[in-house]
């Protein structure tokens, strides 16, 4: 199935308004966040709006949290990265991982008819074989203005979509693609579509009512009520406990055996087995 696409493909194929309006598809790039990071740092009259996307068929450099390496086939995958200049409060950051994780597990729902949850804070999981598997990663990156609220955030993501079983990348939880959840092909230009569509109806609502995109994000949690392990790469600690919930940052809400709530901002959270 040749399944390639242009930037004019793109762009016909959307019904946003902002979103993806502008946007460059590349061959292949060594990280789409870098290289978007990189336009917009340079400024003057080529720097990229707001709602530009930058798309590639491979990434020789993908990256996701805390530095992990994403590698894809050419051609087999979603890769992009989205530009916004929200000016939030810091604090309100992750309330753009929440709506673009959001977003990417309703539209791959949408579009393959998989069940899908996010495993916290941002892996977005399909069920297969009566088990949970990363489908997709999400790297945020931003800067401040002087005022201290937000001038501009990069959100790249990365969905496994045609890649074959057997070229499945290894990972500590356990990979899939969306070939390999359904059986077949899923055409990547409709869910590029699906995805940016919701990621703007998601944005819009948030900048219109000034609320957390945490308790539909929260309902999509996979993590909740379960007892999970918390580690702490840095330092080496750890932590397990129940995850009973998320504040409205997203952050995770964590009581250990001794009755103390933690609350967990960045850290590799795992389920613990039964």
């Amino acid at each position: 199935m040749d399944d390639s696409f242009s930037a004019t493909a793109v762009t016909q194929a959307l019904s946003t308004r902002w979103l993806g309006q502008a946007c460059q598809v590349l061959p292949e790039v060594d990280s789409t966040n870098e290289l978007l990071k990189e336009w917009v740092r340079q400024g003057g009259a080529a720097e990229p709006p707001a709602g530009f996307v930058l798309l590639t068929d491979y990434q020789r450099q993908g990256r996701g949290r805390l530095a992990r390496r994403w590698d894809a086939p050419p051609g087999s995958s979603l890769l992009l990265s989205m530009l916004f200049r929200p000016h939030w409060p810091a604090e309100q950051m992750n309330w753009l991982t929440m709506l673009v994780s959001l977003a990417a597990a309703e539209a791959i729902a949408q579009q393959t008819g998989l069940e899908v949850g996010i495993k916290w804070p941002n892996d977005v999981m399909v069920r297969q074989a009566g088990a949970w598997h990363k489908v997709s990663g999400i790297l945020q990156e931003g800067d401040f203005a002087a005022d201290g609220r937000l001038q501009w955030v990069i959100v790249g993501i990365g969905i496994n979509v045609n890649i074959p079983a057997d070229k499945l990348p290894e990972g500590i939880t356990p990979p899939t693609s969306l070939l390999a959840a359904t059986g077949q092909p899923v055409p990547r230009l409709p869910l590029l579509a699906a995805f940016l569509e919701r990621v703007e109806q998601l944005y819009d609502e948030v900048v219109e009512n000034g609320r957390s995109p945490q308790p539909d994000w929260q309902k999509k949690l996979i993590n909740l009520e379960q007892l999970v392990q918390v580690s702490y790469p840095q330092t080496n600690r750890s932590l397990q406990g129940i995850a009973e919930g998320t504040d409205d940052a997203g952050h995770l809400l964590v009581r250990d055996a001794a009755g103390q709530l933690h609350t967990i901002t960045a850290a590799d959270v795992t389920l613990r087995q039964h």
